[in-house]
């Protein structure tokens, strides 16, 4: 059998029906897999009249086009919808085993609709989705929604949502598997508000490759991956070892992103969480790495069921917000799986809100917080916030919307941008990436491309991103446009992978499979011969597409900008001095979306349009937009 499944379901979750389309292998090599199973959806349904927590927005489920082949680290699966934290494009992937299996069950993506009267689940099996009711799992922990789906059909994999999903948290998530998350933009909101509380199906098995012997040359190249200090570090202490790296560096953000260094980062380091809470090190489907890390015990009993928190965690609980109480970290990360909360985005929200007591425009009383480096007053606010109790209704919608309500200044560190709260990285120190941050359709996001200080100097990194054209080492402290134009090579190269599935601990340059390789290992898998520049014109697709929608939903240009804080200089430590100059940023991004194919305005170009075969979505085209040729 094929690898390319070729079947889209669409799930009306009103009239209870379930319809199937044929998704061309011609289409598939247009729009590849997940982003591209979705966009073209989006584009075609969602209007800026639809509200991002009603019936009319559109849910989808989309596996990477390479899902199900025993290759590491090409499991990776998309949610996607009108996200209900920035009004704008929303899109959040994870790896794990949901991907595969949905893949093994003969169904590319699946596309909900409309909004149930009852809580319900979905059964994915032998390429049918079907309805079922979930009344007996609603209100439970994500735990106990795994525990009843393999009581009802033994070994599973499921995508739920907790409580937080159910009450429309706004940064909600899902939850794959307990251990891997569809983090961002409020995905389990989206699900929660149509009273979906998990899609499941049978636990996947091996794909057989289209060209078995070129997949085993494939498999050749990457196995003396434990030699590379990149991708074994991932294996022996996980994405938690950035702690220290970034704070040495001066850029761990600090106390709401108010300083760079953090006392207390031994204490929270991800080597300490080895030697001291470690369990077990999982991984996703058929993946060698097994990044993820599994801890138990301490002071505040962790559920090992839950795995462990990931660097994003550690740095969003820890030092954001000035708590070096390892044991309280590893609990926040366990109690934001089991009741599905963003740990960025909370955390984020938890640190707000401290900063808010430390300047006076709150009160302890107000926020059930006394400041930074209050350990049990940010995780009883984790509770708070997935209840939509007390001050946690306040922090349930996001910085932007909770820096509105209280006003008093409090949005001057606010730290979000398109309403999406600011990952675990300062663009101080690494400045590209705050044009990462700005330019992204779903908001500030890290994933966009590789963080310039990963090429400051000649080595690994650099030499696989060469085919690219990307040859000379990056200073990370400025925005020339030699390093623009490798940004924008590398912009379309990261995005690339949230269509085939493939993830960037396994792939160059963060890990050890190299750029030049991977045409070979989509046409082992697919049986497709293909080059880099097919495969990334998937990507150029999957870019423009998200900023033509983002226009259609309201999404403009002024919300490309990067917060007032980030301008202002680090304080003290390794990086003091350093900020992001807003006139540099500025026209740093013009540059930026004139190499991408975009207007001034990040809108693609009519020429760009024509290249990529979009045209047909055109705003102008489709008669979404005013007279004066704004979107309406």
């Amino acid at each position: 059998m094929s690898l390319w499944k070729g079947t889209r379901a669409w799930v009306d979750l009103h009239s209870e029906e379930v319809t199937y389309e044929t998704v061309s292998e011609h289409e598939a090599r247009r729009w590849g897999g997940m982003k591209g199973l979705a966009m073209p959806v989006l584009l075609e349904h969602l209007e800026s009249s639809t509200e991002p927590l009603g019936p009319d927005n559109v849910f989808v489920l989309a596996a990477g086009l390479l899902n199900g082949v025993a290759f590491p680290g090409v499991c990776r699966y998309g949610a996607y919808a009108r996200s209900p934290l920035t009004g704008g494009f929303g899109e959040s992937e994870a790896g794990g085993y949901f991907g595969p299996g949905m893949k093994n069950q003969g169904i590319e993506a699946i596309v909900v609709t409309g909004r149930a009267d009852r809580p319900v689940y979905l059964w994915v099996e032998e390429g049918a989705v079907e309805i079922r009711d979930a009344a007996a799992l609603w209100g439970s922990e994500n735990a106990q929604v795994q525990q009843g789906l393999r009581d009802s059909h033994g070994e599973v994999t499921v995508v739920s949502i907790g409580p937080a999903g159910e009450k429309c948290v706004r940064y909600a998530c899902i939850i794959n598997d307990l251990h891997h998350a569809n983090g961002r933009t409020g995905m389990g909101a989206v699900m929660g508000c149509k009273n979906l509380k998990a899609v499941a199906c049978p636990a996947p098995k091996p794909e057989p490759p289209a060209k078995p012997e070129l997949f085993k040359a494939c498999h050749e190249s990457f196995r003396d991956w434990k030699e590379n200090p990149l991708a074994w570090g991932l294996h022996e202490n996980g994405t938690s070892a950035g702690v220290m790296a970034l704070n040495l560096g001066g850029i761990l953000p600090t106390r709401n992103f108010s300083e760079g260094v953090f006392d207390g980062a031994k204490a929270i380091d991800g080597k300490t969480m080895t030697e001291r809470l470690l369990k077990d090190r999982i991984g996703c489907f058929a993946c060698s790495v097994r990044c993820k890390r599994v801890v138990e015990g301490g002071a505040y009993d962790v559920d090992a069921r839950y795995g462990g928190p990931e660097y994003e965690t550690l740095g969003a609980f820890g030092s954001l917000c000035g708590v070096d109480d390892l044991d309280a970290l590893c609990k926040a990360h366990e109690r934001c799986n089991a009741l599905g909360l963003d740990t960025i985005s909370t955390g984020a929200g938890i640190a707000w809100a401290m900063e808010c007591v430390e300047q006076g425009i709150l009160t302890s009383e107000e926020t059930g917080l006394d400041g930074f480096g209050d350990t049990r007053g940010m995780l009883a606010a984790i509770e708070r916030i997935a209840a939509r109790s007390a001050f946690g209704r306040v922090l349930a919608d996001g910085v932007r919307s909770a820096s509105q309500a209280v006003g008093k200044g409090s949005d001057r560190f606010a730290m979000h941008v398109k309403g999406q709260e600011l990952p675990m990285h300062d663009p101080r120190g690494k400045v590209a990436l705050s044009l990462a941050y700005g330019a992204a359709a779903a908001g500030a996001d890290h994933m966009q491309f590789p963080h310039d200080s990963m090429f400051k100097q000649e080595g690994f990194p650099l030499e696989t991103m060469k085919c690219l054209g990307v040859n000379d080492p990056f200073d990370p402290l400025t925005f020339d446009n030699e390093k623009l134009r490798g940004v924008a090579s590398m912009w379309r190269y990261w995005t690339l992978f949230n269509h085939l599935g493939g993830c960037f601990f396994v792939f160059a340059p963060r890990s050890h499979f190299r750029a030049s390789r991977l045409p070979q290992l989509v046409e082992a898998a697919m049986g497709w011969e293909t080059s880099l520049y097919e495969l990334l014109a998937m990507a150029d697709r999957g870019l423009a597409a998200a900023k033509m929608l983002n226009r259609r939903l309201g999404i403009g240009p002024e919300e490309d900008r990067i917060p007032h804080r980030l301008t202002e200089a680090i304080p003290e430590g390794p990086s003091a001095g350093r900020r992001v100059d807003r006139a540099e940023f500025e026209t740093a991004l013009e540059t930026l979306n004139t190499l991408m194919g975009w207007d001034s305005e990040g809108q693609p170009t009519e020429e760009t349009l024509l290249r990529l075969g979009l045209e047909e979505y055109s705003l102008v085209d489709s008669g979404r937009c005013g007279g004066d040729g704004k979107a309406e």
